[in-house]
């Protein structure tokens, strides 16, 4: 029961950190703007660099990554404070080590949701990358780290952000898979990539079609 009612606090704290709409508020902010009435209609950073600029979109890039990192991080405190202050009997090192990463699955979920599903936006939102990798950042670094390199190069090569966030999610699948991690990570990380792709499937259309802009140009 402790761990259940640790692990939907988290969730439900992780999908309202999630909730926050950066990009929206920069625009708002910024150019009294609804930025989803702009360019591709996302409140994402990418959108917030071709409607707002780039250190506009730079401060929405970093928070929505802070987002992800702050939903992991304090579903690890609070499962382990709230295992500790309120279990009959403290849990062991080995209880906390096997159910711990179920609570951070769940949070990672629910900042992702959060991000592209925000209650504040009548259930709108972003597609959820920039928030995805700051939950790998604090969930598995070298995890994490492979995606931020395999976004770096393909957006080096291709300079379409789109199809750079899709490859990074496909990459911390192959890594996460690849490497030792627990179950509840490689079952995120799996969820948690295909959202974040099939949350670009309007991208994906332009891509198939040729006509997704890159960075620098106007959203079709």
């Amino acid at each position: 029961m402790v761990f259940w009612i640790a692990s939907l606090v988290g969730l439900a704290v992780a999908y309202l950190f999630g909730s926050l709409p950066t990009g929206y508020l920069a625009g708002k902010l910024l150019k009294g703007i609804d930025i989803r009435e702009h360019g591709s209609r996302s409140t994402g950073a990418t959108n917030v660099l071709r409607t707002l600029g780039k250190w506009p979109a730079l401060a929405v890039l970093l928070i929505d990554v802070l987002k992800g990192v702050a939903a992991v991080v304090f579903a690890r405190w609070f499962y382990l404070w709230f295992s500790t202050v309120l279990s009959d009997t403290p849990p062991t090192a080995l209880d906390l080590q096997s159910a711990e990463p179920w609570a951070v699955c769940l949070a990672g979920l629910g900042v992702l949701l959060g991000h592209g599903r925000s209650i504040w936006l009548n259930f709108t939102g972003g597609k959820s990358a920039a928030t995805g990798l700051g939950v790998l950042l604090a969930m598995s670094w070298p995890v994490g780290v492979g995606a931020v390199v395999a976004f770096g190069v393909a957006l080096g090569i291709s300079r379409i952000v789109s199809l750079s966030s899709m490859l990074a999610a496909l990459t911390a699948i192959a890594l996460v898979c690849g490497l030792q991690q627990p179950l509840p990570y490689r079952l995120l990380v799996i969820a948690g990539g295909l959202y974040v792709i099939l949350r670009h499937h309007a991208n994906i259309r332009r891509l198939l079609s040729g006509t997704e802009p890159r960075l620098g140009q106007n959203s079709r």
